[in-house]
């Protein structure tokens, strides 16, 4: 893809969270969906469902056999039928998690030019920023968020993270390595019920050599949310993503069986979901699974997505013991800086970026 991304955006940017706090009564034109894309009404049987919840906590814990088996079970059964789960007993300490994201509302709470000083661009997305993508004239979602790099750490740079609230760039530090150590654990799971070794898929991350980032979405109140999105339908374009979502208020929809279910979080719950990466390292024994955010007319909502990533110029394709003559390889090898020019330029669209890759058979 021939993209230049050392352009700005391609049109003046407008702070979703200005427009709610406006006392607009109207959703502007830019943020409404066509039709067949807008949040529906779920049927009692929908609203009841929710996505798979796993105690990961036994899995440390080297004398109890059985236990592990049933974890690996649970994670492979999740991963091959939801693409989502919800892990519980994952070792992060429910002040940490209550306490970042608390660090982060408060941040977007701050004065509209003191969260200017960090506005973002196309080239690198790191900052505050309220659009994906850089097609002129694209409908854009209900949402404002920030963008940040925590590895590999020539990429970090605290100059770029929020000095305030005061607290919240030693806080983003220790989530960022309490979440990675919980990472390193899933690739460990995945690795194991794809019959791989252990190692596997760290190793083709990039070992110790990973990519990870952070996006904090801002959800602010929404006049109409019936004909909008926060976050429009997509599959994440990298490895695993972890979100701590909002603990007061729902938004997050997962995509299953045609059906949008609405994700009720589980207390101090991290939600993980299968990247594009992990789909294509599986040859599609993984799925990444579609999702999006809808908004709400009197309540805002703050949620982290931690992105843990491939290295970015590996090629990432299918593992060999997974290829077979019944099951040839899917995919063809991909960088995943290649990859993920594709969201970057485009925006969130389904699935459509990985199932265009697919190997011509």
């Amino acid at each position: 893809m021939t993209t230049n991304l050392n352009q700005d955006w391609p049109e003046p940017i407008v702070r979703v969270q200005s427009l709610s706090e406006s006392g607009c009564s109207v959703v502007p034109s830019r943020y409404i969906k066509p039709p067949s894309d807008r949040p529906t009404v779920f049927s009692a049987a929908s609203a009841a469902m929710n996505i798979p919840i796993i105690d990961i906590h036994g899995f440390a814990l080297d004398q109890d056999d059985s236990l592990r088996q049933t974890i690996l079970s649970q994670v492979s059964d999740a991963c091959r039928n939801w693409g989502f789960f919800q892990i519980i007993n994952h070792g992060i300490r429910a002040e940490l998690l209550d306490g970042v994201r608390r660090a982060w509302y408060d941040f977007f709470k701050l004065p509209v030019e003191m969260k200017q000083v960090y506005a973002n661009s196309p080239k690198t997305y790191e900052g505050y920023g309220s659009r994906l993508g850089v097609q002129k004239g694209a409908i854009l979602d209900w949402s404002d968020y920030f963008f940040l790099h925590y590895l590999p750490s020539h990429l970090k740079d605290h100059t770029k993270w929020p000095a305030m609230p005061a607290s919240i760039r030693e806080l983003i530090e220790e989530y960022g390595e309490e979440v990675v150590k919980v990472g390193g654990k899933l690739l460990k799971l995945l690795s194991l019920n794809l019959g791989l070794q252990e190692g596997y898929l760290q190793n083709a991350f990039g070992g110790e050599d990973v990519g990870a980032c952070l996006r904090v979405n801002y959800y602010p109140k929404c006049p109409q949310p019936e004909l909008t999105l926060g976050l429009s339908s997509h599959s994440d374009p990298g490895g695993l993503t972890f979100l701590l979502p909002d603990d007061k208020v729902a938004g997050l929809q997962v995509r299953k069986d045609d059906k949008w279910i609405t994700v009720k979080p589980a207390p101090h719950a991290i939600i993980v979901n299968v990247g594009d990466q992990v789909q294509v390292l599986s040859n599609a024994i993984y799925r990444s699974v579609e999702h999006r955010v809808i908004v709400n007319s009197d309540k805002e909502r703050v949620s982290l997505a931690f992105f843990y990533n491939p290295k970015s110029d590996i090629p990432i394709g299918p593992a060999k013991a997974l290829i077979t003559r019944d099951r040839p390889a899917l995919y063809s090898p991909m960088t995943f800086d290649e990859y993920r020019l594709f969201i970057r330029t485009r925006g969130p669209q389904g699935k459509s970026q990985v199932d265009s890759l697919k190997s011509p058979r």
